[in-house]
């Protein structure tokens, strides 16, 4: 394995399990240390990134908490010193109908998938740009381009966390930071696996993927370690689809 990342510091949320947990693996491979937030137990993927060696900060955290967000940032700082890699996974996706959304469901799902990446960047981006270099990838959807009912508020934060990378990006790539997006298909995880979700897994790799097998987490992680690394230096403000071909965009 190549060591791109080596002696880098990668944040990752969401990183107890399905992509973030892979992604984790895969940077820690390329030579980086991990720090990663979640809700879930995260003892497993702590000892994974310990037996390739790395070094791991594992925190509890709700991402979507300013003041959770706060803490564990002054834990990675006290660790490791800084973040150079970001990676916004932490995210939910509730299937609702839109006559049956409340406010409060629209408030949850936006807080969980949208303003978590708001205050992981605002923890990160000043060390970052102090630095003079970093590394953000937000987790989207290529749901944003497809007809599909009963997520529409899943939908919506994909499409804010798409806004929020390429914006990001126009302001951040003058301190050598750049901001990329990836859109993954349908991912077989423990968590989709136990969803409504699951009942598309024989259907949509062969209705609407080119390449017609359902997706893993070991799918994503080739383009989560380029784009971290020095080799997607002038890439900056793009959402990626890796997706076995469902959309192109």
């Amino acid at each position: 394995m190549s060591q791109r990342l080596k002696d880098k510091v990668a944040v990752i949320t969401g990183g107890a399990n399905g992509i973030g947990k892979a992604i984790a693996l895969r940077y820690a491979e390329e030579g980086a240390n991990i720090a990663i937030a979640d809700l879930n137990p995260l003892a497993e993927t702590d000892a994974a990134i310990k037996a390739l060696g790395r070094r791991v900060l594992s925190v509890k955290c709700d991402a979507s908490n300013p003041s959770d967000v706060a803490a564990f940032s002054e834990k990675v700082k006290a660790a490791f010193g800084r973040c150079d890699i970001l990676v916004n996974n932490a995210g939910i996706y509730p299937i609702k109908m839109f006559d049956e959304m409340t406010f409060e469901d629209w408030k949850k799902i936006f807080a969980i998938n949208v303003d978590s990446g708001f205050l992981l960047a605002k923890a990160f981006v000043p060390g970052m740009k102090q630095a003079g270099w970093g590394r953000i990838i937000n987790l989207t959807s290529t749901t944003f381009w497809l007809k599909i009912e009963g997520f529409t508020g899943y939908i919506s934060t994909k499409a804010a966390n798409i806004g929020f990378t390429r914006s990001l990006a126009s302001e951040l790539g003058k301190h050598g930071i750049t901001v990329n997006a990836i859109a993954p298909s349908l991912v077989r995880t423990a968590t989709t696996e136990a969803s409504p979700l699951a009942e598309m897994f024989e259907v949509l790799p062969t209705m609407l993927q080119s390449i017609p097998r359902l997706q893993v987490p070991q799918d994503l992680i080739g383009t989560a370690a380029f784009l971290a690394s020095d080799d997607a230096a002038f890439i900056t403000g793009q959402t990626i689809a890796v997706d076995g071909g469902m959309v192109r965009h």
